[in-house]
């Protein structure tokens, strides 16, 4: 290559298209910055697309029957996002799709009388509210159903919108890069700079600041730097999901003898139309180490005790193994908030998790609270990488990939409409 590198200027470079990195990118921008926010897969890959959209304000962290550390960090976490959907908040999420405005708690046998006690106290008032049994959701409307039933006033988004409600929010910004041409760098006085090879140019990116919200990835981008700090903890999944046929979606937690649910139902539906529950809480957890066959049966059995008058006979099943990435706590215990701190070592490195996608506002306030900590100010640099980098694309979701439809959503929409393709038979019969 005879060209010599071309040398760009940003405030910010975020690396990482996830939740964390978009949410982030989103402030940034709205603050002034230059930022630009590069992805190696597609926008919302691996983890945000595999969470099941809930925004929760911390309530199914209390089934011990008293509010905890992790259940008051994000108690005001559904307003804040209520807030955003509405156009009102700190991120314009107004074309973001609301699958549920609300999420149900529910028990399979009468819960303990601590945990009644506790969800029925005033603590909890204004979170948590029983229902009534003339306003169970049709999935709960059954004459076998003789548990409890709260309302939880957690939300539902449907995050392939989400991502590409921020993706669009800050369109021009968001880059797709090739680890195979991309080389970090650290100078004796550990300024990080990046090294972007392309076909027709090597590009030397110079940030302010740089910021890795790559979730499991942040470990090894640390490693190509020689660093080590923040460190990581990994918390394995096997998520179910299960493609079936009937009309009406759900979004739940079922109560168990644990202090996490026993399972967590959302419902999502395919480009087809199609109806897929996909299926977390401790199935999930216990599911990260067993077969995915094995996984398939126990979420059945589960499902058949747990919703016994639900017909499953003919639906498909898949599982989906994900890995959250977290800050390395002690015990390995689960963090309670976002995290982002400085990488030791680094000059004008920044490495964060969300831990959860509820807590990408938080990470994103801690993010710019940290760079005003710093002295780090908006400047007047300007560049338009297009010119140089391919955009970024979006990800598909995991039941996409898991149930490929037999034909295109365009094609089944015109099936059901009886519009036929301009190149089919103008004598076939209309049915």
């Amino acid at each position: 290559m005879s060209q010599a590198p071309l040398s760009i200027h940003l405030d910010l470079a975020i690396i990482g298209g996830g939740i964390a990195g978009l949410w982030l990118a989103n402030r940034a921008n709205s603050a002034g910055f230059n930022v630009a926010l590069f992805e190696t897969k597609a926008l919302g890959s691996d983890q945000t697309l595999a969470s099941q959209g809930m925004i929760h304000g911390g309530m199914k962290y209390t089934l011990a029957g008293a509010l905890t550390g992790a259940s008051e960090a994000i108690a005001e976490m559904p307003k804040h996002w209520r807030a955003c959907l509405c156009g009102e908040g700190d991120v314009d999420l107004r074309h973001t799709r609301i699958l549920s405005d609300h999420f149900f708690m529910w028990s399979g046998d009468d819960l303990g009388s601590k945990l009644t006690g506790f969800l029925a106290s005033k603590i909890t008032r204004g979170r948590v509210e029983p229902v009534h049994p003339d306003r169970r959701p049709p999935l709960l409307r059954h004459p076998l159903f003789a548990g409890s039933l709260y309302r939880l006033e957690d939300i539902v988004i449907d995050t392939p919108s989400l991502v590409a409600n921020l993706a669009h929010n800050i369109e021009g910004r968001c880059f797709q890069i090739d680890w195979s041409q991309t080389q970090f760098h650290k100078n004796s006085d550990g300024v990080v700079s990046l090294n972007i090879d392309t076909p027709e140019q090597q590009i030397e990116i110079n940030a302010q600041q740089f910021i890795f919200t790559a979730g499991k990835g942040n470990a090894e981008l640390l490693q190509q730097l020689g660093l080590s700090s923040p460190a990581m903890q990994l918390r394995p999944l096997q998520q179910v999901m299960v493609k079936h046929h009937h009309p009406f979606d759900f979004y739940g937690h079922c109560l168990g003898r644990e202090t996490t649910p026993r399972l967590t139902i959302s419902s999502h539906r395919l480009p087809d139309g199609g109806h897929v529950w996909y299926l977390g809480g401790s199935l999930a957890e216990k599911g990260a180490s067993i077969a995915p066959e094995k996984l398939i049966e126990l979420a059945k059995l589960e499902l058949e005790e747990l919703i016994p008058w639900v017909n499953l006979d003919g639906a498909e099943w898949a599982t989906l193994a994900v890995t959250r990435a977290e800050p390395l706590q002690p015990n390995f215990v689960r963090p309670d908030n976002a995290f982002i701190a400085p990488a030791d070592g680094a000059a004008n490195l920044l490495v964060g998790w969300p831990t959860k996608l509820t807590l990408a506002p938080n990470l994103a306030n801690q993010a710019l609270a940290l760079l005003a900590g710093a002295g780090i100010t908006p400047s007047t640099n300007r560049i338009n990488l297009h010119d140089y980098l391919p955009y970024a694309k979006l990800a598909k979701t995991p039941w996409e990939l898991a149930f490929p439809p037999a034909i295109s959503a365009e094609d089944a929409l015109a099936k059901r409409l009886n519009i036929k393709d301009e190149e089919g038979d103008p004598d076939e019969d209309n049915q």
